[in-house]
Formats: structure tokens, sequence, C-alpha cells
């Protein structure tokens, strides 16, 4: 039975991630695009924390936690977004379905090792403007792609308190960005097509510190710096017509991001409850391409702050499922850094979630639900009411025994 929901799990996370694209929010039109990527569903459903030294859950976020591991950990994420676009005058639904990480990490001793694939961040909007009452004059903007994250993480176990780490992240991907015109009693309107290549490398260190409070109070914090780093873009642009297709000269550019530092500190019993709350704090990047540049767009410092935490009602109770499944819940705010029309565009969210244990095994199924906003009516600009319903699975075993018996 168990193989079977982890089968089914696996097909359907891995299908969704061609379904469709990543993003339907039409900020993702600006720098890299929509960042998709907040932590694994456990972390995103207590608001994006992941303070803990934890023995069976990946923590994407902070490499020094890949040393506290004691089995060999596989997990795997997926998103369905329900979006409404609303403005001043209107409002427009859209879903998407993705695949947010894929990991494995190993138990080394002292060590521990982490590597796996994450889509960090989406382009996908369609949006269309007629300027006659015939819908035969108008424009088409549509785009697709992003930039996904190969990484490869190590940390070490300096005792029992303190955990250290570091992880090296490859960036590669492509945005195209295609816009169309119509013209009534024209045949044949014109395309612009604009394509990025990205590519680039950034490093992250990370640190654990816990410690007990008493007999059964412990203190847990975490420290992540991720150092400035750049993408190269390889940027191309064509103009088709009916009867002909003209390449334009476009100088390739370099998208520089400011170091990122991430704090955060819980108490909780273990096993039990955990409160904590995680402050992010990244300083003005400069994400400009030739194709998103705009006098009335900038990008500023960005940050976040969040609240959350969980509730276990007995992890080791055998005659009763429910009380074994992990209550989460948790608060965000996230300054993201865009300005559109002197408008800082901010997101505000509300999560809950659930961990399911699978009976007879170290695994789990973790559910996640969140809804928020981001952005503004304000200045002729568009607010997303998103919802999520994320689902995660976290398979866990002992690989590499030494069999005592031939």
């Amino acid at each position: 039975m168990i193989k079977k929901i982890v089968t089914s799990l696996c097909l359907f996370l891995g299908l969704i991630s061609f379904a469709q694209e990543g993003s339907s929010s039409p900020y993702s039109f600006y720098g890299i695009g929509d960042v998709r990527f907040k932590g694994t569903v456990e972390s995103r459903s207590i608001g994006g924390i992941a303070v803990e030294q934890d023995s069976i859950h990946i923590n994407l976020q902070n490499p020094a936690s890949f040393a506290s591991l004691k089995l060999t950990s596989f997990t795997i994420g997926g998103t369905f977004n329900k979006s409404t676009l609303k403005t001043d005058s209107k409002s427009e639904n859209a879903q998407r379905s993705t695949l947010d990480y894929m990991a494995v990490a190993l138990p080394l001793g002292k060590f521990g090792v982490g590597f796996g694939l994450i889509p960090y961040s989406s382009v996908g909007y369609n949006i269309k403007t007629y300027t006659d009452n015939t819908l035969t004059t108008g424009s088409t903007y549509t785009s697709s792609g992003g930039v996904n994250k190969v990484f490869l993480g190590l940390g070490y176990k300096i005792n029992s308190k303190v955990s250290v780490g570091a992880d090296l992240n490859y960036n590669f991907g492509t945005i195209e960005v295609v816009n169309s015109q119509l013209i009534d009693n024209v045949v044949s309107g014109t395309r612009e097509t604009n394509t990025s290549k990205l590519s680039g490398v950034n490093f992250n260190l990370g640190a654990m510190y816990q410690a007990k409070l008493n007999k059964k109070l412990n203190f847990y914090s975490g420290l992540n710096y991720t150092f400035g780093n750049s993408l190269s873009s390889q940027n191309s642009r064509v103009i088709e017509t009916s009867s002909e297709t003209v390449p334009v000269e476009q100088a390739d550019r370099t998208i520089s991001f400011s170091s990122k530092i991430s704090l955060s500190a819980g108490i909780g019993e273990s096993k039990k409850w955990l409160v904590a709350g995680k402050v992010d704090f990244q300083g003005a990047s400069d994400l400009s391409n030739s194709y998103n540049q705009s006098a009335n767009v900038g990008y500023g410092k960005s940050g976040s702050v969040s609240l959350g935490g969980y509730y276990i009602p007995d992890y080791a109770s055998f005659t009763n499922y429910l009380k074994r499944i992990v209550y989460r819940g948790g608060l965000k705010y996230e300054k993201t850094g865009l300005v559109v029309n002197s408008e800082s565009i901010n997101d505000m969210g509300l999560s809950l979630g659930l961990g399911m244990p699978i009976t007879g095994a170290f695994s789990n199924i973790n559910i996640g639900f969140e809804v928020g906003k981001r952005g503004t009516t304000s200045a002729g600009l568009i607010q997303d009411n998103y919802m999520n319903v994320s689902v995660g699975l976290s398979l866990n075993d002992k690989w590499f025994e030494k069999r005592k018996f031939n």
C-alpha cells in the first residue's frame, strides 16, 4: 500500500511540472520572474521557517542541517496555485500546477551531504489588450521559462549543539517573451520574440545552534548567508512578419544579486511543539534585462518577516493516528524589492499544514495550504490574490547498512 501511495505521488508531482507554466502573475515579467521556491512544504506551512536540526526532514534552506540527518532522505514537492488578478475595474482568474523541488540527502557520520533540483523562478503570463470593440486590433503578451537551480551541499556537526554547512548552486534557464501586434484590415500581424539564456553560480553558508533550556524546553537558531552573485544573460531578439524574419542584434547582460542574510530562532519541546520566527534581508539588486527595462520600474532592498510553529498531540501514539499528525501554521510578510509606478510590490500570507506519517515507516506526506496577496490595485497596478495547495513527500530509510550475516 505504501509503495502504491509513493509511486502515485511521484508520478503526479512529476507530471504537473510539465502541465503548465510555473507562474500566472504579471509581475513575473520583471527580473528573473516570480521566485517560487520558499522552502519545502513543511517549512512553507509555518511561514517559511526551518530552524530545527531535524533528523528525518530535508531542510533546503540551510546546508548545516544535512549533518543532523540520521537516515537517507528523499523529498519531492509540488503546488497547485489559483490566483485572482484584480485591477480597479475588473478581475481575472488563473491557475497553475508546478514541481517545486526534488532532493536527496545522505548521512555520513558527522557529515551530511545533499543534492537536488529546484525550479527557482518562473515566468508565465498571457495578457491581451484590444483597442477596438471588434477585437481585431490590439496586442498579446506571453512568456515562458524561468531559472532552475542544481545544488550540492555539505554539512558538518561540530558537536551536539552546533552544525555548519555550505552549498554550491548552479543556476540556469531560458526566458522567452513574445509580443504580438494585430491591426484591423491588415492580413497578418507582427511578432517580436525576446530570448534570454541565463547561467551562473552562487554560494551559500549556514550554521545552526540548539541547546536545552530545561528538561523539556529547547532553544533553536539558524543563520544563513548567501554571497552576492550574478547571472550571465545571452540575449537575442527576432521580429517576424508573414513574409520575413529579421534578427535584431541584442547586447548580452549581467544580472546582479546582492548578498542575503537570514536569521531564525525558536523555542519548543522536541517532537511536541515549536514556536519560531525568521527575518531575511537583501540589499538592492540589478535585475533588469534588455526586454524588461522601464523608467517606471526599479529594484530596491528586499526582506521578509515570518512567524510560525507546529503541534503534535502524541508523537508515539499507537492507537490514534490523528494524534500523530503534525499540525502546522504560520504568517509571513515579504517586501519583494520590486517597485512599479513608485509602489512597492509586497507579499503577505497565511499558511496551514499537516504532516501525515506513513504507518510502519519513518516517512510522511506533507500537505500545505496558503492564502495571500501580492501587489496592489493602486497606481494602475494589479493585485494578485492567491491560494496554494502543496503536497510534499518525505521518504526516509537506512542505506549502505553493513550486513552482519551473509
